[in-house]
């Protein structure tokens, strides 16, 4: 039901994303704005999400998990960071990892047999932190970037304005409900703006849509 790991690059990771949101704006029950409403993303994709109390295990402490075969996306409560921006960002990232690593056919198989009382034991997708950034979870959280922050909407905010201004930045982070950590790396990423290491000054360089 978990895909085994891949390499998948950034273009195809954008695409996946930009195909939910273009599926999205074609739907007259879906009005997509921005900052976008990551729950109704999910709900587009037939998921619920919720937020409760998520036990620790031996590993320590989970921030989110998957249960694939009630297609229901869990945000622990108990974590205050993943309130606001990041909790946009955490349900992104979880849906990020729904599109990429679970073999969504095999999971509805599964839930078609355990409704006819065929028990095949399975276990959730777990979601440790925003630092473990390796193999999966960097995938999933660049596709959270790519669907909360997708270009053509970055272009249209970030056009005429002076992104080389930190409040400017600031801003724009509010207008699509990310943090500004999200933010930069984002800019950063499409090589619209460049910042030297330990240092706050912020570079402009030019905005292209692929």
């Amino acid at each position: 039901m978990f895909k085994p790991f891949r390499f998948i690059d950034k273009h195809e990771i954008e695409c996946r994303a930009l195909n939910i949101l273009e599926g999205m704006a074609r739907s007259p029950k879906y009005n997509l704005t921005f900052p976008l409403d990551s729950s109704r993303v999910a709900e587009f994709l037939g998921l619920d999400v919720v937020w409760d109390s998520i036990p620790s295990d031996e590993e320590g402490q989970i921030a989110a998990r998957i249960l694939p075969l009630e297609r229901l996306i869990e945000i622990n409560d108990e974590i205050p960071q993943l309130q606001s921006g990041f909790g946009e960002s955490t349900i992104a990232h979880e849906i990020g990892h729904w599109v990429l690593h679970i073999d969504i056919a095999a999971a509805d198989r599964l839930s078609r047999l355990h409704a006819k009382g065929v028990r095949i034991a399975t276990g959730p997708l777990l979601c440790r932190s925003a630092s473990h950034l390796e193999g999966m979870e960097w995938q999933a959280q660049y596709f959270a970037s790519c669907l909360l922050m997708p270009q053509f909407a970055l272009h249209s905010r970030c056009e005429g304005r002076d992104l080389t201004r930190w409040p400017t930045l600031y801003a724009i982070a509010q207008e699509f409900g990310v943090t500004i950590s999200n933010l930069v790396h984002r800019l950063k990423d499409l090589n619209w703006i460049e910042i030297p290491p330990n240092s706050r000054t912020i570079y402009r360089k030019q905005l292209d849509v692929a």
